[in-house]
């Protein structure tokens, strides 16, 4: 196909590594060409990847050509966009600068690209083509739904009452799909699906596409397990995406934020049932390694949980999961070292350290520019992003941390190096809301983003552990 193609020999034909699916890939090389030979006995998933592909080409979307199909289309030559995956960038940039503004930045192309893909090429697409079904209806859900149920928390060993579970399920579907619902949805719309190259983003990955919720692609972005965006990134990063949305369409930002949440909840479900399959029942570790990520990912849903309708069984499950112990050990490396990162208040005395190590850092923000003076930022915390903007803009908090990032650091290196497994650093302001709270944050996303350390979190005025 190739030669035939591009009317010259072949010199490098070089297999590709596997990747989560039984399609097998190869890059070959003439004198002036290269392309990707890709090879699927499923002839359906070609067909519908084959026709998004020369659509979204059509439309001005990034995806690759299609050059050439074999007769029984279970064969076919793509353009060759390159090694470079948004999960590749990310972690070569975090490395060596945490989750800087560079990622940021290439994560709002990405998020600038989505509602085009969504809306605007969405609209003329042949969803003849789709496959296995035409929408992320209640038939397509509950497939998911129970793919979790049976092949991870089957594997993983979590007890549920069937019944119980089928009824939340029915729930859960119903109230998912009163969100708006007949936009282009991409499926898998994640860091491993998107390449970068030429500082541009293109897309590839899309054969599952269907009909359905604007929120499941962003969902499945934002919450990609592995890539492990931070939190509070997250949320600049929603709101940036609804800042792009509103030049498509109207957007009640509440209403479009709790359907967002439920379609949160169902895609780590469906991507843990994936880990189960792919880990527990084809033994390939690799897949196991994303479930502590998924884990952060469910505890945090489930402690800001916004979905308006009961599901008892669902969240008791969910909260199985994430306390158990078994999943807990999956990846954990021996002799982690674990920072306590704390804030606190001085009126109600210096933080304990339940480690027993005695070790650590006590950093006194007190001659920080307090916001709790004002009256506006009294009832807020230092997470509250009108707080972050006040100390980010009118204190020299950004100097301090500077400070202290480079001492915590000296000494996770060293405690690294030596096996020693507890380190203390806590963060002390006149009341533990505001500048203890924010420096806190700040500490932890650093430790998370440059070191392989276990990071708990703890606000001690606010009695939050995180």
């Amino acid at each position: 196909m190739f030669e035939n193609h591009f009317s010259e020999e072949m010199i490098s034909f070089e297999v590709l590594p596997p990747s989560g699916s039984y399609r097998e890939y190869c890059r070959i090389k003439s004198r002036h060409h290269q392309a990707i030979g890709s090879w699927n006995q499923d002839v359906q998933e070609n067909t519908a990847f084959i026709g998004f592909s020369r659509h979204f080409s059509s439309q001005g979307i990034a995806v690759p050509e299609i050059y050439a199909v074999n007769a029984g289309q279970t064969g076919y030559l793509q353009e060759d966009l390159g090694n470079l995956t948004l999960f590749d960038y990310i972690n070569q940039i975090r490395e060596n600068e945490g989750f800087s503004e560079k990622i940021i930045s290439v994560y709002k192309k990405v998020l600038n690209e989505l509602p085009r893909i969504q809306i605007t090429a969405g609209k003329g697409i042949d969803y003849r083509y789709c496959y296995p079904r035409a929408a992320f209806d209640k038939q397509s859900m509950l497939w998911d739904l129970n793919y979790f149920k049976y092949y991870f928390l089957k594997l993983a060993r979590i007890a549920f009452d069937e019944q119980a579970l089928e009824d939340d399920f029915e729930a859960f579907t119903a109230y998912l799909l009163k969100a708006e619902n007949g936009f282009f949805l991409y499926r898998d719309f994640q860091s491993r699906n998107i390449m970068m190259k030429d500082n541009k983003v293109a897309f590839i990955d899309y054969q599952g596409g269907r009909k359905g919720a604007l929120q499941y692609d962003l969902a499945s972005l934002l919450y990609d397990a592995k890539a492990d965006i931070p939190q509070a990134i997250r949320n600049e990063l929603l709101a940036y995406y609804l800042d792009v949305l509103e030049s498509y369409k109207t957007v009640d930002r509440g209403k479009f934020k709790a359907f967002y949440t439920g379609y949160v909840l169902i895609r780590i479900m469906q991507a843990m049932g994936a880990y189960g399959f792919r880990g527990f029942y084809e033994k390939k570790e690799h897949f196991l390694k994303s479930i502590p990520y998924a884990l952060e990912n469910l505890k945090y849903l489930l402690q800001n949980n916004n979905i308006p309708i009961p599901l008892p069984e669902l969240f008791r499950v969910l909260e199985a999961v994430i306390g158990s112990e078994d999943l807990k050990k999956i990846n954990a490396p021996k002799n982690t070292l674990t920072v306590r990162v704390e804030s606190f208040s001085y009126k109600k005395g210096l933080p304990a350290d339940p480690s027993g190590n005695g070790g650590g850092f006590i950093f006194d923000c007190r001659a920080i520019h307090n916001p709790g003076r004002y009256e506006e930022y009294k009832l807020l915390t230092g997470k509250d992003p009108e707080v972050i903007q006040f100390l980010e803009s009118k204190s020299e908090i950004a100097a301090f941390l500077d400070h202290a990032f480079a001492l915590t650091a000296q000494s996770v290196t060293t405690y690294l190096s030596r096996g020693f497994r507890h380190l203390s650093v806590s963060f002390g302001c006149t009341g533990g809301q505001h500048r203890s709270v924010y420096s806190a944050e700040k500490t932890a996303g650093y430790l998370r983003n440059n070191f392989p350390v276990n990071v708990v979190l703890f606000h001690r005025e606010l009695a939050i552990q995180e």
